[in-house]
């Protein structure tokens, strides 16, 4: 199973993820969607898949945006500022886990 884990570098949630999927044994391909962004479709497929949850709307990174631009769609929003998207996001095969909470884990690993 072709699995790829959507986070910046530096958050340690992503680390732990490909950590633990490695650990696994699964190889994991990783996409920083600030160094490599995502399409306009990218982003419109990962909403569609997860919802408007996948915008992290308590993040510091989402409070210092202009009104304007928080009020835009999640997709726009993402492609305007990916730091904003709730990390880590993994795609398994046709699946889309959000997080890497204890049933993200439980269907992973």
């Amino acid at each position: 199973m072709s699995i790829t884990l959507y986070g910046i570098p530096t958050c340690d949630t992503c680390r732990k993820a490909r950590r633990a999927l490695e650990a696994a044994g699964h190889t994991v391909a990783f996409r920083d969607v600030r160094a490599a962004p995502l399409t306009a479709a990218e982003w419109a497929e990962m909403v569609a898949a997860l919802g408007d949850g996948v915008v992290n709307r308590r993040a510091p990174s989402f409070r210092a945006l202009e009104p304007s631009v928080q009020d835009a769609a999640p997709a726009d929003l993402l492609a305007a500022a990916p730091v904003v998207m709730k990390r880590p996001v993994i795609r398994a095969g046709d699946a889309w886990h959000l997080g890497w909470g204890a049933p993200v884990q439980a269907a992973l690993l």
